[in-house]
């Protein structure tokens, strides 16, 4: 990947790599998630510098897909806010569905590019990032402040089987709207879950006419109650914590019941200097989130007075009903259930991780342990010839130990090369002269194997711009795989080919053999990490690297092979013609 350092992609290098940027809490936060493509799961951190979005090597961030343009849009920061602008790409840039030209994007906005389909993240304009307990007020138990009393309490089976009344039937379809709009929301992609539940509570707090609202979440260690994100629809007292009665809580989490609070100011048992009192809740609904095996935690709602309406009649100052009620607790089964998706989530992509890293501990133990054994064999075959003065055997000793040295050494270089992300360190060069540093290289181990290594450059091939050091490795890896597969065979030929196809304006190289061929089956995995041919002989990162260091170069590996006829592997990227621009890019 390419991009100034404004734009990076998080990748294993070091773990997640550290944004450090001059800009605003906006620039640091703001992102772009490849929710779908060849790059899925890769995130762009955005920065103040317009990045340049497309298909092209060259841009700041790019789309590995063959249905976006070389230079397709623009994204750039305009004061706090981001604007993605299409650049007349072939197939336009879509945003939630739509087709722009420019368009303000906000948080949760997805945009799609051909087939690849990327979430805007904009998080530091949420206001969860606020730190929602420093906001509440959990009042602790039997709290004299805390008088609240139970008017109405009801069930979630309650909430399925009961009929409106004739006046809440006339808010049916409003409460429908809202609970389709909930649905959407946590069925929504987020970046995190804490943006998820803050949208979802926002729309909540409007729905029922509350004040201001809070989601508690259990600790799924601990079991402690925690706030978690809050909400407030009118303005307050500046830095006033919000009192939620630790008594109703446990209610609610004891009987999974949502319950209707009295009217704390017509309460005659209130005392005008208490907190709730003075905080000025009327009234308040608290319901469970229940999950489909567990409790998940509360959401809470209240309604404040303002000081000069405290002596407003009831039957004035309106209240909560029992059908707001029954669309809270509907509310907290929908948030319960993204909350326990998200935690499952969470936990499958744990146990996929730890899955992935002992299969690959397990694999490169295996791999490492066969070349100590080698290096062992020789260092006893160097032992025996150094005892004896034997010198004919410490030179083959020494030839197996320097054998197996290259092999750790190649394969120490492809696990670096694939745990991270890297720019290729563009300049002008010659790409016959690269690959015919590979068929130099490998014409001793053709030998060995009795196989006929033949290069075959084109001619007048004009320099160009690419890693010297990157095709290197990535054609070394070809050509290895390819003299392995031919070996013991009849007339043994490996053939590399280097080009310039001027339709496509692509450089390219190809290997081809006369092998055995791969069966169908394999050739659609013989590019994932740890999938080998070659038995315990291979790593099964060879062809993995290669392909990782063409698509950094804009390109793409591609082979076609025939049982008993051979294989042929094609290295194709696009021609970069301004290598200045090229080479001062940096890693995103």
């Amino acid at each position: 990947m390419m991009g100034h350092a404004t734009a990076k992609c998080i990748g294993f290098e070091d773990g997640i790599e550290k944004i450090v940027d001059r800009g605003a809490d906006v620039v640091k936060n703001a992102s772009l998630l490849v929710v779908q493509g060849v790059e899925q799961g890769a995130r762009f951190e955005l920065g103040d510098r317009p990045l340049a979005m497309g298909r092209d090597a060259r841009n700041d961030i790019r789309i590995l897909d063959n249905e976006v343009s070389r230079n397709h849009c623009t994204i750039q920061r305009v004061k706090d806010e981001f604007v993605l602008t299409d650049r007349n790409s072939s197939n336009g840039t879509l945003v939630n569905g739509v087709a722009i030209r420019s368009h303000m994007l906000v948080d949760g906005d997805q945009i799609q590019l051909g087939n690849t389909l990327l979430l805007f993240s904009n998080a530091s304009r949420d206001s969860w990032k606020d730190n929602a307990a420093e906001r509440v007020n959990l009042l602790r138990r039997h709290d004299p402040a805390d008088r609240s009393s139970i008017v109405t309490h009801m069930g979630q089976e309650i909430v399925e089987t009961s009929s409106p009344t004739r006046d809440e039937a006339a808010d049916s379809p409003n409460s429908l709207s809202v609970l389709y709009r909930i649905a959407e929301e946590v069925a929504r992609p987020s970046s995190s879950l804490e943006q998820s539940l803050q949208r979802t509570l926002d729309l909540t707090v409007s729905a029922v006419f509350a004040d201001r609202g809070c989601v508690l979440l259990s600790d799924p260690q601990s079991g402690e109650i925690q706030p978690q994100v809050t909400s407030q629809r009118v303005a307050g007292v500046p830095g006033a914590r919000m009192p939620i009665s630790r008594t109703i809580v446990d209610y609610v989490l004891k009987t999974c019941q949502g319950v209707r609070t009295t009217d704390a100011q017509h309460d005659t048992r209130f005392d005008p200097t208490d907190s709730i009192f003075r905080a000025g809740i009327r009234e308040a609904m608290c319901v469970p989130m229940q999950g489909r095996h567990q409790l998940m935690g509360v959401i809470y709602v209240d309604i404040t007075t303002p000081a000069d309406s405290f002596l407003m009649p009831r039957e004035k100052s309106g209240g909560f009903r029992e059908d707001q009620l029954r669309l809270l607790i509907a509310i907290g089964r929908h948030t319960a259930l993204a909350v326990e998706n998200n935690r499952y989530q969470h936990a499958f992509v744990k146990a996929e991780r730890m899955a992935a890293m002992g299969q690959t501990i397990a694999t490169l133990s295996h791999h490492i342990k066969n070349i100590l054994q080698g290096v062992r064999g020789g260092s006893y075959l160097i032992d025996m010839g150094l005892n004896g003065h034997n010198e004919e055997l410490v030179r083959k000793g020494w030839h197996v130990v320097e054998k197996n040295q290259n092999r750790i050494y190649n394969l120490v270089m492809d696990m670096l090369t694939f745990s991270k992300e890297r720019k290729p360190a563009y300049q002008q060069s010659q790409l016959n002269d690269t690959v015919h540093d590979v068929f130099e290289l490998m014409q001793a181990r053709a030998n060995e194997f009795a196989v006929e290594l033949r290069f075959e450059p084109a001619t007048n091939l004009p320099l160009c711009t690419f890693d010297p050091e990157g095709i290197h490795r990535a054609v070394l890896n070809i050509v290895t795989n390819a003299i392995d597969a031919v070996e013991g065979s009849d007339r043994a030929l490996v053939k590399i080919e280097t080009g310039l196809d001027p339709v496509t304006d692509m450089f390219w190289v190809c290997v081809t053999d006369n092998g055995p061929g791969i069966v169908e089956d394999q050739l659609q995995r013989i590019f994932n990490v740890f999938e080998s041919t070659k038995g315990a002989r291979g790593t099964g990162l060879g062809l993995a690297v290669s392909q990782k260091i063409i698509r950094e170069h804009g390109g793409e590996i591609t082979v076609k092979s025939r049982l008993g006829e051979g294989s042929r592997f094609m290295l194709a990227w696009p021609r970069l013609e301004d290598s200045g621009s090229a080479g001062s890019r940096t890693t995103i």
